[in-house]
């Protein structure tokens, strides 16, 4: 009986064919954009994820996300130090510079200055993410490492070689290594300096310190010194690495159109979906009444045409959902090999194949939803007519 459901179903080849490209349809659009979506929201994060080192940030309490920076006074890294349960703690600067070039242009840049002393905060050398350079160049005079998206972004397909020069704030920054880091939200060029520098390359403000990292001591949970910190410190607030994440994304899903324009695109896809796949799966249904009936007719019992239109729906469905993240998949794939000048967004986390998947389930379910109503009340005598 099976073999028979199958037979009918790919009979007409046309309309079999536009059942599962309407499912493919729909899971390409729904994994393609929601990984995109994913995409920016975690190049939101990308500097919470490459600054490593500490255990917590520490930063001004109304501070809303990684870039929402609210400079302090110094004072704060002697205060965080104090606190009972803190091995280290050291200062790290992050803000926006305008550089100019050396054709002229200017360019706003990311601008991180990690500290002078321990040098953490910079590319980790361990994970590979110092390419080319050594991190102790950065003690150099006027040395910044640049990343690896920022230099293709300057200079193109030029090799990269060390003593390319730009001014920061009217002094001269050499540029002594290439790191690799994760796609920004801005895709502004990353530079990494010490702190000392990082600060004569902005204009001068009374207060420059924005954010501390620190370390737990043994024994002492980075949450339970998180709280600590703000107990002891009613104007801080200090958060691990993902409370500042999530601190992070929270704030883009809320306070802007993002998660919206996206969602209207997935939405779409689902109902574009559900609309070709069902009226196509109905017309299949209508033209095969006949073999339903005579189905029936021989005894089949409602039960067994059923599943036999399940079974229909359920191939449909996996061969369409299969096309579809495939192609997802392959979109993701040669986007982020053709688009070398640019950080591609697009994350493709497992959560995405699972609501993709309980998507196309509710699509096939509503299509042999649909379907069934005339199988089952059909009458068998039909056959006959």
């Amino acid at each position: 009986m099976n073999w028979v459901a199958l037979k009918m179903l790919t009979g007409d080849t046309s309309k079999y064919l536009g059942i599962v490209f309407g499912v493919s349809f729909a899971a390409l659009l729904m994994a393609q954009q929601s990984a995109i979506f994913c995409g920016l929201m975690r190049n939101t994060t990308s500097q919470i994820r490459d600054i490593q080192g500490g255990d917590l940030w520490v930063m001004d309490r109304n501070v809303q996300f990684i870039d929402d920076t609210k400079p302090m006074s110094e004072n704060v890294l002697y205060r965080v130090r104090g606190v009972d349960g803190v091995r280290w703690a050291v200062r790290l600067y992050k803000g926006l510079a305008r550089a100019r070039l050396q054709d002229g242009n200017f360019q706003q840049v990311i601008l991180i200055g990690v500290d002078d002393a321990t040098l953490t905060g910079a590319p980790a050398v361990e994970q590979g993410k110092l390419l080319h350079g050594k991190l102790e160049d950065l003690r150099q005079p006027d040395a910044v490492i640049m990343d690896e998206f920022g230099w293709r972004y300057l200079h193109g397909d030029e090799p990269f070689a060390p003593g390319k020069t730009i001014e920061m704030n009217d002094k001269r920054a050499v540029v002594v290594g290439l790191a690799k880091c994760n796609p920004t939200f801005q895709t502004f060029p990353i530079l990494y300096c010490t702190y000392t520098q990082a600060v004569r390359y902005v204009p001068q403000e009374r207060k420059t310190l924005t954010f501390v990292l620190a370390k737990a001591d043994d024994g002492v949970s980075p949450a339970e010194l998180c709280r600590r910190i703000g107990e002891q410190n009613p104007d801080l607030q200090a958060l691990t690495d993902e409370q500042f994440f999530w601190t992070t994304i929270g704030y883009y899903l809320k306070r802007t159109g993002i998660p919206i324009n996206f969602g209207i695109t997935v939405a779409l896809g689902f109902f574009v979906g559900c609309a070709i796949a069902g009226q196509t799966f109905y017309l299949f249904t209508v033209e095969n009444l006949k073999q339903f009936g005579a189905l029936k007719a021989m005894g089949v019992s409602n039960l067994r045409l059923t599943r036999m239109v399940l079974l229909q729906g359920l191939v449909v469905g996996v061969i369409g959902y299969g096309l579809g993240i495939g192609g997802a998949a392959l979109f993701g794939f040669v986007f982020e090999r053709v688009v070398t000048n640019a950080p591609p967004a697009f994350y493709f986390p497992w959560q995405i194949l699972a609501i993709t998947g309980a998507a196309v389930a509710v699509i096939i379910a509503v299509s042999a939803a649909v379907s069934l109503r005339r199988v089952l009340f059909l009458e068998a005598g039909v056959v006959f007519r």
